[in-house]
């Protein structure tokens, strides 16, 4: 069994308004993942060092964060960062861009845990519907790009507050959907934002949103997790929709809500 997890940390600056990041590290090591898609990781300003020192990870879990090598002193880009297990191999990674008004991208990593090889996609996407179906339909497209196709794991913060339409109908085609449940907002939790998706070829087992005590205070977003094991079903992706079919599509999806 393979268990993943999405937190978005919020650089480690919880409900209390105070940044404690031994507190949200207490939180990684409460979820006991062997994978970590990290939402908010790095500091908004300054040099962005990453909201959680390396040497506490270092010395204080079982965690070692995937070298993205994107800045010196953080751990992650445009926040998005992958923590795995010490013992688990690490033999792809890489970062891309994803289209947005603002500087936004995701992460990917090939990982290997107990013999089983994943590939990781973390994500975290804008606050625009319109966006984030481009965003979505930019991941499906890179994936889709490769040139191999191990199980696949997307985790992140997505910002998606329809429970099915939206991006989440991008992804539902590739993609199955773990019942993670409400993870924000992390004293009530309201809505289902933060999301894990996998490809046909894994099965999830189990998941939820993890609300202990410390969980509850140490982000306004609660961390989701799943347990996975291979199936070993077959996998084709599904070639992409043309990015030019798309954005036609998502521009007549506008004016149809905006009624003109």
């Amino acid at each position: 069994m393979i268990r993943v997890a999405s937190y978005n940390m919020r650089k480690a600056i919880g409900t209390d308004r105070r940044r404690r990041p031994e507190r949200t590290l207490d939180v990684l090591n409460e979820l006991d993942a062997d994978v970590i898609a990290l939402q908010e990781a790095d500091r908004r300003f300054g040099s962005r060092a990453s909201a959680l020192p390396p040497h506490l990870i270092e010395e204080h879990s079982d965690y070692k964060p995937v070298a993205l090598d994107a800045r010196a002193g953080g751990i992650g880009w445009h926040g998005n960062a992958l923590l795995v297990r010490k013992n688990v191999a690490v033999r792809e990674r890489h970062l891309f861009h994803l289209p947005s008004l603002e500087p936004r991208g995701a992460v990917l990593a090939d990982v290997e845990v107990d013999g089983t090889t994943l590939r990781i996609v973390g994500m975290h996407l804008d606050l625009s519907g319109l966006w984030r179906r481009r965003q979505a339909h930019a991941i499906l497209a890179h994936l889709a790009e490769q040139d191999e196709h191990p199980p696949t794991v997307l985790m992140g913060d997505l910002n998606e507050w329809s429970t099915s339409g939206g991006c989440l109908r991008d992804f539902a085609a590739h993609h199955v959907f773990a019942s993670c449940g409400r993870s924000f907002h992390a004293r009530r939790p309201i809505a289902q934002l933060d999301r894990i998706m996998v490809s046909p070829d894994l099965e999830v087992v189990a998941s939820g949103a993890h609300a202990s005590a410390t969980a509850r205070r140490a982000s306004d977003h609660l961390p989701i997790w799943a347990d996975l094991r291979a199936n070993g079903e077959r996998r084709v992706l599904p070639p992409p929709e043309p990015r030019e079919r798309l954005t036609q599509r998502l521009r007549t999806s506008l004016k149809t809500r905006l009624g003109r």
